[in-house]
């Protein structure tokens, strides 16, 4: 008698064979709009008017965080793979946590950078500080749509639904996490180095 999979298993396949690349294309076409911010932020350095400014210290606080949920998401990834659900579990609430501490962070820069007179539109804004903004503001609907796929993994991980090496979905939010964590760390040093 044949083996025959079900029409669960092999959509179950089919899956697994297109998630991957289908977040690596997305992946790229954030990278490629990111890179157009940057250059339009490049360019607009050789104005006349371009004022530069130092980077607000709770830019410094949220690369911090993020790097250390970057960290703590690889690790909740490992002992879900392991079968540790608790361990797992508590590792990517402490993530969301750090992820919202970064989201909190980057809002006080906006504050920040509004108490130096710095503003993102009006009489007072400067075309430095309003690209500034807008970068770091773009990054920040990212991170709110990575918080989203972190507080269904949390949930997800809470109902014992990564087991049996069935970790696809954990797998590719914790590649989607680490993405923006470093595409952050390259924006935050690009600024840092070119304010």
């Amino acid at each position: 008698m044949e083996n025959k999979m079900t029409l669960d298993q092999e959509l179950n396949i089919a899956r697994r064979k297109a998630a991957k690349p289908m977040l690596w294309i997305s992946m790229v076409s954030m990278t490629m709009m990111f890179a157009g911010l940057v250059s339009a932020y490049v360019i607009s350095s050789n104005r006349e008017d371009w004022v530069s400014f130092e980077l607000p210290t709770a830019l410094v606080t949220s690369t911090v965080l993020i790097i250390i949920s970057s960290i703590t998401v690889h690790a909740a990834l490992l002992a879900a793979k392991k079968q540790k659900n608790n361990i797992s579990s508590i590792l990517l609430v402490i993530t969301l946590f750090l992820g919202i501490g970064f989201v909190v962070s980057q809002v006080n820069g906006f504050a920040e950078l509004r108490e130096a007179g710095l503003f993102f539109t009006g009489p007072k804004s400067l075309i430095s500080s309003s690209m500034l903004m807008v970068i770091v503001f773009t990054h920040l609907l990212h991170i709110f749509a990575a918080l989203i796929v972190l507080i269904v993994m949390t949930i997800r991980q809470l109902l014992g639904k990564y087991n049996n090496g069935n970790t696809l979905g954990f797998e590719l939010g914790s590649i989607f996490w680490h993405f923006l964590d470093l595409l952050w760390i390259i924006l935050f040093l690009f600024f840092y180095f070119n304010t």
